[in-house]
C-alpha cells in the first residue's frame, strides 16, 4: 500500500533560512535547503557531458552554434543534496519553491523544478522578510516561476562565461597564466588603475596663506584665514592644475614663504574690524533607507567592514528574521514599515522630531528590480536594537543597529542649521571666518552618515563663532603664515568604488562584494589601509585591454550592456539570443558602426564590439606579449642616463625594473605612484651594488651576494646562472647593510646540525622555517623563544627547548586539537559543527568544509546559525575541503582501495578548484 502524502515540501537556499522558516510553518510542512544553486555550467571541458566533449565549444559549456544553449550539470558536491531533495519530494503532496526574490533566487527555483521533475503541484513563494506574517501572506498568494527573470539570469550567466573564459585565456597567453577577466571585474580594475594614473601624473604645488586669531570686544576669540589682499584673491588647492602644479588663474595672488612672512610683519600691527556678517539658514534632509550598495558603503565607512563581510552578516540577519532581504536596489518602504518607523520616532524621540508627512523615496538606479523594498528591520513594530543585543553577535548587532537607525531617521524631521560668514577687513587685507550651528537636530538625533573624506566631514561639523556685530573693532591676537601642499586624488576605497560602479550603471550591487574579493585574490589590487592600490600586473592587463579590446573596459559600453541585460527580464522573444550572437560573433551592423565611430584617447567613443570571438582571434596574432607587459617610466637625467630608458616589466615572478642590462626587483608593497624615475634609479643602483659579491665561500670559492628580492632581502651563494646556487633569507631582525661575510656563511649553513640527542640518538637541527626559527629532532620541533639567536644556539639550549610541551599550531599541527566550541550537527554532513583556532585564525568546520571567521570577529560571539552560513557560503564558492588521512596500518588490499579513492579525491579537488577559479573569472 502506497504511503499517504500529507506534507508539503518547502525548499529554500540555506540551512539557516530553512531553520527560521520552520518556526512559522506547522507540522504539515517540511523545509529543506538546496545549499545554493544545484545546477551550473560545467567548469571546463572535463565536466562537459561525454556527448558534447568533441565539440569546439565544449570548454565554454555553452553551445554557441545552436542559439547559445547552456549545458547544465549537477556538480559532484551537490549530487548528495539533490538526492536528498528527490527523496523528500517523494513523500510530499506539493512543492513550494521559496528561494530569494531576485534573479538568482528565481533561477534556483527554475533549476530545482527542472531537476526534481515534480509530479505534485508546484508553487513559487516570494517574501521580502522572514516573519510569520510575510510567510502567511506568501502562502496565501503563491505564483508561478517568472520566466523573464530566469531568462535574464541565464543570459547574464552565459555572457559572463563567454567574456570570462575567452578573454582570460587571451591574458594567459599574452601576460601571465592564471589571470582572469570579467565583464564587471575588468572595468572595476580599470577604474582603480585610472585613479593611480592620475596620482602618477599629479604635480604637487605648495602655497602659503595667513591665519589670524581675532578677539572681539566681548572677549570671544575666533580664527580666520586671509582670502584677499589688495584686491587679489588668494588661491586654494582647487585653483592649481593637478597635471602641472601651476595656477589655473594667473591673476590670483600666489605667496611663497618669504612673501607670506613679509606680509605677516606688515599686517600684525594693523587695525581690523568686521565689515559684514552673513547669516544663511539651511536644512539637511535624511538619506533614504539602505539599498545593497549604500549598506556596503556605509558599513565600510562607519564600521570598517569589507563588502563581503557586510553581505555575510546581512544575510545571516535576513535568514534569521531580523532584517528584510538584503539584495535590493529599491529605497521604497512598505506602508507598514513607514508606520512602524513613525511610531518609533514619536515614542523614542518625541513628536517634534517626526516629519510632518510620510517621506517617500524614489530609486535612482535604472531598472531597479532586485527586490521591492529597501533594507530595514523585519516585521512591525520594529524590535529595538538593545532588546536584541543578547541574541546577536557583535558584528550582527552593529549592522542591525545601523540599519535600524537609518530606517528610523528617514521618517524624521529635517535638521535645521545656520551658517554664519564673518568678513574682517583692514590694511588692505580681507579675512573670512565661517561657523555652523545646529538650531534643530531633527534626524541627526538618530543617525549621522559616514564620510569617504573624514577631513572634509570634520570641517562640516558644528563650529560656533562668538557673538559680534558689523563695524565692530577687533583685536589681532596672533597672525602666522601657513604652508599648504595640494594632494593627489584619493585612491578608491571599497565604499567609493562601489558608489562609482553604481553611478556608472556597471554591474549589480549584489555582485560588488564578490568582484572586490576577486580583484584582490587575483592580485590586481591590494589594500593599503582602506585604499585599493593597483599592482603592475593590473597596469599591464588594463593597457592591453584598452589598446586592443577597448570596448570591454569601456565604461559607457559596459553600462549599456547592463541596461540591455536588465531589459531582457521584461521582454518575451529571442532578443537575448540576438544580443549574444552579436556580442560573440559580431554582426554587419556592429561592424559598420565600429568603422563609422570616431575613436578618442580613452576609447569612450569607440564603444562598439564587432564580435568577441573574431576580435580575439585577430588580436592573438597581432599583440606582442613583451610590449604588452612593459611600462616605460622614461629616461633619467644624470649619470644613470647612459643606461637608457627605464621600463617596468611584468614577469612570471612579478614586476621588475629594466634599464639596458640592469635589472632590479620592485618591492611588493611599493605602490605604482611611489615609483618615480628617481626611485627607480635608486633601486637599480642598489641592485647594481648588490651584484658586487660580499666575499667568497672558503670551501667552494663561489661568490656570496646580498640581494633584495620580491619577498625581502636574502643571501645567495653562486652566480645567477649557477644551477647549484643556494639561497638563505635574512632573519627577521637583520638588515642587508648589517650582513657580513661571516653572518652570510652562517645563514647559508642552515639548517645546521647541533649534535646528537643523548636519549634518542637522533640529530638535533637548527633551521629557519615558514613560521620562523626552530629546532628539531626527529618528529619533535620547537620554535625559538624571543631573545634566542638561531645562528648561535647551542645543543644544550636546544635540548632544553625540546623538553617543553608542544604547542599545537593550526590546522596542520600533528598534536591533538581541541575545539574551542562544538555546535549541533550540520544538516548537510550530519557531523558536529566545530570551531578551531587555526594557523590563519579561527575557522569552523562541518567535517568536510572549512570556513574562516570574518576578520576581527570575536569567537565568543559566533552562533550556530552564523557558522552554518559561513560554511554554506564557502561550499558555494568551491569550499575548502579537509584532506583525507591515510592509515599506516592499512592492508595491501585496503591501501589499493585508498589509492583509487585518493585519485578520485584529487580529481574532485582539482574540479572544485577549477570551478572556484572559473566562476571568479566570469564576473
Amino acid at each position: 500500500m502506497a504511503k499517504e502524502k500529507t506534507k508539503s515540501l518547502v525548499i529554500v537556499e540555506s540551512p539557516a533560512k530553512a531553520k527560521t522558516i520552520s518556526k512559522f510553518l506547522g507540522g504539515n510542512f517540511r523545509v529543506e535547503a538546496s545549499i545554493g544553486h544545484i545546477r551550473d555550467l560545467p567548469m571546463g571541458r572535463k565536466e562537459v557531458p561525454e556527448e558534447f566533449k568533441s565539440r569546439p565549444w565544449a570548454y565554454l559549456g555553452v553551445n554557441v552554434e545552436e542559439e547559445f544553449t547552456p549545458i547544465y550539470i549537477i556538480p559532484a558536491d551537490k549530487k548528495k543534496q539533490v538526492s536528498k531533495l528527490k527523496d523528500a519530494l517523494k513523500e510530499a503532496d506539493s512543492l513550494y519553491l521559496a528561494t530569494d526574490e531576485d534573479r538568482e533566487g528565481e533561477a534556483i527555483s527554475w533549476h530545482l523544478k527542472e531537476v526534481l521533475k515534480p509530479k505534485v503541484p508546484v508553487h513559487r513563494l516570494v517574501f521580502h522578510e522572514i516573519t510569520k506574517e510575510a510567510i502567511d501572506n506568501a502562502l496565501s498568494a503563491p505564483r508561478g516561476i517568472d520566466q523573464g527573470l530566469v531568462k535574464a539570469q541565464e543570459t547574464r550567466r552565459i555572457l559572463d562565461r563567454l567574456f570570462g573564459y575567452d578573454v582570460s585565456q587571451f591574458l594567459w597567453k599574452k601576460v601571465r597564466t592564471g589571470l582572469s577577466a570579467g565583464r564587471v571585474q575588468s572595468v572595476a580594475v580599470r577604474l582603480i588603475v585610472d585613479r593611480e594614473r592620475e596620482r602618477m601624473a599629479f604635480h604637487s604645488a605648495t602655497y602659503f596663506d595667513l591665519e589670524a586669531t581675532f578677539q572681539t570686544q566681548g572677549g570671544g576669540k575666533f580664527k580666520a584665514p586671509l582670502v584677499r589682499y589688495n584686491g587679489k584673491d588668494l588661491p586654494s588647492g582647487k585653483d592649481f592644475d593637478p597635471a602641472t602644479g601651476k595656477l589655473k588663474k594667473p591673476e590670483l595672488l600666489l605667496l611663497d614663504q618669504s612673501a607670506a612672512e613679509s606680509l605677516v610683519e606688515q599686517l600684525k600691527s594693523g587695525r581690523f574690524s568686521i565689515s559684514k556678517i552673513e547669516i544663511r539658514p539651511f536644512t539637511e534632509k535624511p538619506k533614504p533607507p539602505f539599498t545593497t550598495s549604500t549598506l556596503q558603503q556605509e558599513a565600510n565607512r562607519k564600521l570598517g567592514f569589507t563588502a563581503r563581510r557586510t553581505m555575510t552578516i546581512a544575510q545571516s540577519l535576513y535568514e534569521n528574521g531580523y532584517i528584510t532581504y538584503m539584495r535590493t536596489d529599491s529605497t521604497n518602504l512598505a506602508q507598514v514599515a513607514v508606520d512602524a518607523a513613525r511610531d518609533l520616532v514619536r515614542s523614542q524621540y518625541g513628536a517634534e522630531f517626526l516629519h510632518p508627512s510620510p517621506r517617500v523615496y524614489s530609486t535612482k538606479v535604472k531598472n531597479a528590480q532586485e527586490a521591492h523594498e529597501a533594507i530595514r528591520p523585519a516585521g512591525h513594530p520594529f524590535q529595538l536594537p538593545e532588546a536584541l543585543r543578547r541574541e546577536l553577535n557583535h558584528d550582527q548587532f552593529l549592522l542591525f543597529d545601523m540599519i535600524w537607525k537609518r530606517t528610523i531617521a528617514c521618517q524624521m524631521a529635517d535638521a535645521r542649521k545656520k551658517r554664519v560668514v564673518v568678513t574682517v577687513e583692514g590694511e588692505g587685507a580681507t579675512f573670512q571666518a565661517s561657523g555652523t550651528t545646529i538650531e534643530f537636530e531633527g534626524f541627526l538625533r538618530a543617525y549621522v552618515e559616514g564620510s569617504d573624506d573624514p577631513d572634509a566631514a570634520l570641517a562640516e561639523q558644528e563650529t560656533i563663532l562668538p557673538a559680534m556685530s558689523e563695524k565692530e573693532s577687533l583685536t589681532l591676537n596672533q597672525l602666522k603664515s601657513l604652508s599648504h601642499s595640494t594632494q593627489p586624488p584619493a585612491r578608491f576605497t571599497e565604499a567609493s568604488l562601489t558608489r562609482t560602479l553604481e553611478e556608472l550603471g556597471i554591474g549589480r550591487p549584489s555582485t560588488y562584494a564578490s568582484i572586490i574579493d576577486t580583484i584582490q585574490e587575483r592580485e590586481y589590487v591590494y589594500k593599503k589601509g582602506s585604499a585599493l592600490v593597483p599592482s603592475w600586473t593590473a597596469f599591464a592587463v588594463i593597457r592591453l585591454l584598452e589598446d586592443h579590446l577597448g570596448s570591454l573596459v569601456n565604461y559607457r559600453f559596459t553600462a549599456r550592456m547592463e541596461d540591455f541585460l536588465d531589459e531582457i527580464s521584461q521582454t518575451v522573444g529571442t532578443k537575448d539570443i540576438e544580443y549574444l550572437r552579436d556580442f560573440y560573433f559580431g554582426s554587419q551592423a556592429s561592424s559598420e558602426a565600429k568603422h563609422d565611430s570616431q575613436a578618442t584617447a580613452d576609447n569612450d567613443a569607440n564603444d562598439h564590439l564587432s564580435g568577441l570571438k573574431p576580435l580575439l582571434e585577430s588580436k592573438l596574432q597581432e599583440v606582442d606579449a613583451r610590449s604588452a607587459c612593459s611600462y616605460s617610466l622614461g629616461k633619467p637625467e644624470g649619470p644613470a642616463a647612459e643606461f637608457g630608458e627605464i621600463v617596468v616589466r611584468v614577469g612570471k615572478f612579478g614586476p621588475f625594473l629594466e634599464q639596458g642590462e640592469r635589472r632590479a626587483s620592485i618591492p611588493d608593497q611599493m605602490a605604482p605612484d611611489e615609483l618615480s624615475i628617481e626611485k627607480a634609479v635608486e633601486l637599480l643602483d642598489n641592485q647594481a651594488q648588490a651584484d658586487q659579491p660580499l666575499g667568497r665561500d672558503p670551501e667552494s670559492d663561489r661568490p656570496i651576494y646580498v640581494k633584495q628580492g620580491r619577498f625581502g632581502p636574502y643571501v645567495q651563494l653562486g652566480e645567477n646562472d649557477d644551477e647549484n646556487k643556494r639561497f638563505a633569507s635574512l632573519l627577521k631582525d637583520m638588515s642587508p647593510e648589517s650582513i657580513t661575510l661571516e653572518t652570510a656563511l652562517k645563514l647559508l649553513s642552515l639548517p645546521r646540525t647541533l649534535g646528537t640527542h643523548p636519549e634518542t640518538g637522533g640529530e638535533v637541527i637548527a633551521s629557519n622555517g615558514r613560521f620562523g626559527p626552530y629546532v628539531k629532532c626527529g618528529s619533535e620541533s620547537r620554535s625559538l623563544k624571543a631573545g634566542m639567536n638561531l645562528l648561535e644556539i647551542s645543543l644544550a639550549e636546544a635540548l632544553e627547548l625540546l623538553k617543553e610541551p608542544r604547542q599545537a599550531r593550526g590546522r596542520g599541527a600533528s598534536a591533538p586539537r581541541s575545539a574551542l566550541k562544538t555546535f549541533d550537527n550540520s544538516p548537510v554532513t550530519e557531523k558536529p559543527v566545530q570551531l578551531f583556532d587555526g594557523r590563519y585564525g579561527p575557522y569552523v568546520t562541518d567535517g568536510t568544509t572549512n570556513a574562516s571567521l570574518p576578520k576581527n570577529m570575536n569567537v565568543e560571539e559566533l552562533t550556530f546559525e552564523f557558522a552554518l552560513q559561513l560554511l554554506a557560503d564557502r561550499a558555494a564558492a568551491g569550499g575548502s575541503k579537509k584532506k583525507a588521512r591515510r592509515s599506516t596500518r592499512a592492508s595491501s588490499s585496503t591501501a589499493k582501495k585508498k589509492s583509487t579513492a585518493e585519485k578520485k579525491s584529487t580529481s574532485k579537488k582539482k574540479k572544485t578548484t577549477a570551478r572556484k577559479k572559473s566562476s571568479r573569472s566570469e564576473k
